[in-house]
């Protein structure tokens, strides 16, 4: 009698089991919602990072249960308001000296490696001036719009890759706007009222322009080594230091990474990215 009880009460365990494990993996993170104290983590990065961070973020939420409460914004002034005093718990932000200040100032507790951005020509399709090189620029009567209004460190970039190809006066002369946002000056591009610009090679990625430009590499000598660097860190007002460093682990892996890949980034796990890495000497010290 003992024995049938004994199997009665062990099927009775299993078919338990079964049912919590069928429950749990019905509602996408209840498997890992006791892993964390929180069930909420605030990310903040740089607004040119936000596309691939959607994607990501999406991901890690589905996975985990926790919900990820995102702010893109521009990398300056994001930079500034964390110097100030103002507060969130990961941050991935633009230039490597951002990521230094805020270690030396006790504001992040440890960064990582994110991406790397590269700096691309942009036609209209067909390439109807037959622009081949940033040199070209230059050329008398090429209509060139350069987005140097735009702020630190974009428009800043940009001119420093025209000087340091010594032509930024020549292009200067030719340029037929000067405008403040990426994403206005895009449109203008693929409509041809331009030959050419500058730009990331993130915009090309971007839902409205995929496909709509021509795309010409630039040489990587000519590209300022500032702005090139993304990381990601913990902040010290993490309420959940698990959670935000699984969640930095997360967008530091191979799938996250190819997820930046695809939104025009340089992971920071590939073999160009760790080249950089060593190149730009980018690590917590």
């Amino acid at each position: 009698m003992g024995d049938k009880k004994e199997g009665i009460n062990r099927r009775s365990f299993l078919k338990a089991g079964i049912a919590t494990l069928a429950a749990a993996t019905a509602v996408p993170g209840l498997l890992y919602a006791g892993r964390f104290q929180a069930d909420s983590l605030q990310v903040w990065s740089c607004g040119g990072l936000a596309e691939a961070f959607g994607e990501a973020n999406s991901l890690y939420e589905q996975r985990n249960g926790i919900k990820i409460n995102y702010t893109g914004a521009f990398a300056a002034a994001l930079g500034k308001s964390l110097i100030g005093g103002a507060v969130t718990e990961v941050f991935a932000g633009r230039v490597l000296q951002l990521a230094k200040t805020l270690r030396s100032d006790n504001k992040m507790l440890y960064f990582k490696p994110l991406c790397f951005t590269e700096y691309v020509l942009v036609t209209p399709r067909g390439n109807p001036a037959g622009i081949q090189s940033v040199q070209d620029l230059a050329k008398p009567g090429v209509k060139v719009i350069l987005p140097l209004g735009a702020s630190p460190p974009g428009g800043d970039a940009v001119m420093g890759i025209l000087k340091k190809a010594n032509i930024d006066q020549a292009v200067l002369k030719n340029m037929i706007e000067k405008e403040s946002c990426v994403i206005k000056m895009m449109p203008s591009i693929i409509k041809g009222e331009a030959a050419a610009s500058i730009v990331e090679r993130r915009l090309t990625t971007h839902t409205a322009f995929a496909g709509k430009v021509e795309v010409i590499s630039i040489p990587e000598a000519l590209f300022p080594p500032g702005p090139q660097t993304f990381t990601i860190g913990v902040m010290k007002y993490a309420k959940d230091r698990v959670l935000a460093d699984d969640y930095v682990n997360f967008i530091c892996s191979d799938e996250a990474q190819a997820i930046f890949g695809r939104h025009g980034f340089i992971p920071a796990s590939s073999e160009k990215g760790r080249t950089l890495i060593e190149k730009l000497g980018v690590k917590d010290v």
